[in-house]
């Protein structure tokens, strides 16, 4: 299985949009400061993640959700809890 997820950092109100074959090893590893670009929000909350059996549909994913228009649909699919965050 492939993993395309979404974490986000109360400290830096940003999101970080990834993908993975190891779901509970890559936030430890963005928890524990070993992803350079997440380093510095530590530490990172999982809010959403979709399971995939193919590699290039996650990246497809991925790909998408870092546009314009899948910034947009992270903002509706998590709109009750990203007012609970913030």
């Amino acid at each position: 299985m492939y993993y395309v997820y979404i974490i986000y950092s109360i400290k830096l109100d940003k999101f970080y949009k990834g993908k993975c074959s190891d779901l509970r090893s890559r936030i430890k590893q963005h928890n524990s400061g070993r992803v350079k670009s997440t380093k510095n929000g530590r530490p990172w909350k999982l809010l959403h993640y979709q399971a995939f059996v193919n590699k290039t549909d996650a990246g497809r994913e991925e790909l998408f959700l870092k546009t314009g228009k899948g910034r947009e649909r992270i903002k509706y699919l998590l709109e009750e809890t990203l007012k609970n965050m913030r």
